[in-house]
């Protein structure tokens, strides 16, 4: 079991070399230099206690300034090793923020170790733009976005540009990395 300092330090590695390193989100990089970004590994034992911790991060997110805290992951070591489980936590999670009454102020997007797009296999390297090496809820200020988004040219074209890079980087590259998986050694 990793220690919720390793668990962070993962994550780290993943930001800058894969999120930040191959410009997967242009919205990454200014915040993370900028200490902006919240890591969160929860510690829950069931589900119930997972869910009341992302209530509680989307709280002080949107109670924190933006120059505090511009960006929160909420990452779970352990609770979710299935991905297909892990999508189904995801579309409560999704809700959340409509449910406390922040639509339209933060949403929920998602990584995993085994993260795969509908319809492609699981291999596919393009699944491995959202892969990280723990199950991670990606808390985001949609005015940040906004931001963000407004000084891009062609905003529409970054899941196209993502997997054009992961498709050009390959496995042996997306490997060459050394990005955690965050997984036990066989």
């Amino acid at each position: 079991m990793s220690t919720p300092e390793e668990v962070i330090a993962a994550t780290k590695i993943w930001l800058e070399k894969a999120v930040i390193g191959l410009n997967l989100c242009p919205f990454a990089k200014a915040v993370y230099v900028k200490n902006q970004i919240r890591f969160v590994v929860s510690q829950a034992q069931h589900l119930d206690q997972f869910l009341e911790e992302l209530d509680d991060e989307l709280a002080l997110l949107a109670a924190t300034p933006a120059s505090d805290i511009d960006t929160t992951l909420l990452i779970h070591p352990t609770l979710f090793p299935d991905f297909l489980e892990f999508n189904d936590v995801l579309q409560i999670a999704e809700a959340a923020p409509a449910d406390q009454g922040l639509e339209g102020v933060i949403q929920v997007a998602s990584f995993h170790p085994d993260f795969q797009f509908a319809d492609t296999e699981p291999d596919d390297i393009s699944n491995y733009t959202n892969r990280s090496p723990y199950p991670t809820l990606h808390l985001i200020r949609e005015e940040s976005i906004a931001r963000v988004v407004s000084q891009i040219d062609n905003p529409d074209t970054i899941f196209e540009r993502n997997i054009a890079t992961m498709e050009s980087l390959g496995l042996a590259g997306w490997q060459a990395l050394g990005i955690p998986t965050g997984k036990p050694s066989a």
